[in-house]
């Protein structure tokens, strides 16, 4: 059965405090708490590592990402400051790559 989104996203999210917004909103919704940007939502250990896969799908959704290889390290999901932080990261055109 299909969830419907709990999204509404602006385009284009590019600022990291629209995105750090976005997740705050986010994580509310999928755990019915508020969120700090800074709060470790993993440090409570209420949320389990399926939340986190989550996230990482969340992310790759959203903002047309692909979180790969050592970005999947625990840290880069602990609050939402450090998932803007590598949203803002992985959007970013690599150096030498297309349009660089």
């Amino acid at each position: 059965m299909a969830m419907p989104s709990d999204r509404a996203v602006p385009e284009p999210l590019g600022d990291p405090g629209d995105i750090e917004t976005e997740l705050l909103h986010h994580l509310e919704l999928r755990t019915g708490k508020t969120w700090s940007a800074d709060a470790d939502v993993f440090g409570s250990g209420g949320l389990s590592s399926l939340f986190a896969m989550e996230l990482v799908v969340h992310l790759e959704q959203t903002y047309a990402i692909a979180v790969r290889g050592a970005d999947l390290q625990m840290d880069n999901f602990r609050t939402a400051r450090s998932m803007a932080a590598l949203v803002g990261r992985l959007r970013r055109p690599a150096v030498g790559g297309p349009g660089t």
